[in-house]
């Protein structure tokens, strides 16, 4: 469900040079859209564009609509669901139709947020009631509201780990790839799969793991101040060493280029795979998928990335998709107020197993472990992401894509010549270049 980022620098220009002149006029454009007061005064037709599509078709959105109408029945809400969401809005972009809610695309970069989204407040005031408000500040204007956030870690199969005798979270790298071995020698399950084929499952995981190792709300933001971000001892050294000893040890599936994430989630829960490293809203997707075959869901487990700092683990937590108002809409007020409803009132976070936007709510039942277990959540300053993603942009290495760790991948099961110390010196070479550049 999770479709991220796939685009390249040069597309992002180009979107962002048609849509930032064709695409800026219009005498809505630049209003804020304000939090509405009284609900009956509140009319309009609103399309909302979302990304599940599956929660469109089974009209489970429609019945949100219906809450939502409770509260504010003169307003209309129309949802359309895009397979391919990046692709299709980037596209949309160029033009002023891309509905009235959407979420935020991969992308725009985020100096561009006041070109194409209505201000939703001044951000000094929107930090006190939400959460991850810093991904969507811009000059101290606040342009999305997190659909929910996510705790990163590994889901794994209890049961699976349990029959191996492993029953503690590895604390280390090494921990871990002990227990992936006894996995191996003792079940008939892969101790770990990479989703390779699909691709976005060796992208964010990874990388929103970067702040897990070194328990730092700063470990992104000082990428753009790095000229060796995989130096030993680093975030993305650690994650990547593990993620190619996973793989060099042949502790993941056999054949990476046939892997499918729909059919690794009913492998998962039937005790086929170990472990996959992915987010707090995919265990409620894998427990569902065990009810549905008949497996017991409770085997569904959650635990950090191994690797802990002054003895504790730390769980980075970041924002998922944003949602925003299009600044050419006509029903700014009934757009925020949809948005509103929808991250504090409709319960979806807490279903998704997503951390709520809003502070005041709680954790959600799925990170619970963590909560016992003393796990900090280290939520990552978004302060330098411009000029992390300009760093990163340039270099062509891309942080949010999946293919630098395909060519790890594939280093490290011999389909591609290279050792993992010359392909991090290459990765270094290339983030420093790229740095003096964007520093130019």
């Amino acid at each position: 469900m999770r479709r991220k980022p796939l685009s390249a620098v040069l597309l992002a220009t180009a979107l962002l040079t048609v849509a930032g002149c064709g695409g800026g006029g219009g005498a809505s454009s630049g209003e804020a859209a304000t939090a509405p007061k009284d609900p009956d005064k509140v009319s309009g037709t609103i399309t909302v564009l979302t990304n599940r599509t599956d929660l469109v078709q089974d009209d489970t959105m429609d019945k949100y609509a219906a809450e939502f109408n409770k509260i504010y029945p003169k307003v209309k809400v129309k949802f359309q669901g895009l397979t391919d969401y990046e692709g299709e809005v980037k596209i949309r972009m160029n033009t002023e139709d891309y509905g009235d809610v959407l979420l935020i695309p991969g992308v725009v970069a985020k100096g561009d947020y006041p070109k194409f989204f209505a201000p939703l407040g001044d951000t000094k005031d929107m930090e006190g009631k939400y959460r991850f408000t810093g991904k969507s500040d811009v000059k101290g204007k606040t342009y999305g509201i997190a659909n929910f956030g996510t705790v990163n870690g590994l889901v794994y199969n209890k049961a699976v780990w349990e029959k191996a005798g492993v029953t503690e979270w590895p604390t280390t790298p090494a921990e871990f790839l002990a227990g992936l071995e006894k996995i191996k020698a003792k079940t008939g399950a892969a101790p770990y799969y990479t989703n390779f084929k699909d691709g976005w499952p060796l992208s964010s995981p990874w990388t929103n793991s970067i702040g897990s190792v070194s328990c730092d709300v700063g470990a992104s933001d000082s990428l753009a101040g790095s000229d060796k971000p995989w130096a030993k001892g680093g975030d993305l050294n650690v994650i990547d060493t593990l993620l190619y000893d996973i793989v060099h040890r042949k502790l993941s599936e056999k054949d990476p280029a046939t892997t499918n994430w729909e059919g690794s989630k009913a492998q998962l829960a039937k005790g086929e795979i170990g472990s996959m490293l992915l987010g707090s809203w995919a265990v409620n997707q894998m427990r569902a998928e065990a009810t549905r075959l008949g497996e017991n869901p409770d085997d569904i487990g959650f635990m950090p990335f191994p690797v802990q700092k002054d003895g504790k683990f730390c769980a980075t937590m970041l924002s998922d998709y944003q949602l925003a108002v299009n600044t050419h809409s006509e029903n700014k007020e009934a757009a925020r107020a949809w948005i509103d409803w929808f991250t504090e009132k409709s319960g979806f976070a807490a279903k998704e197993g997503g951390v709520p936007a809003l502070k005041s709510a709680g954790m959600p039942e799925v990170v619970k472990p963590f909560e016992d277990n003393d796990v900090t959540f280290v939520e990552r300053s978004e302060a330098k992401t411009e000029q992390v993603n300009a760093i990163d942009n340039a270099s062509e290495i891309g942080l949010a894509k999946p293919d630098y760790r395909q060519k790890l991948i594939d280093i490290a099961r011999g389909a591609e010549k290279g050792s993992l110390q010359d392909y991090f010196a290459e990765l270094d070479k290339r983030w420093a270049d790229a740095a003096a550049i964007a520093g130019s």
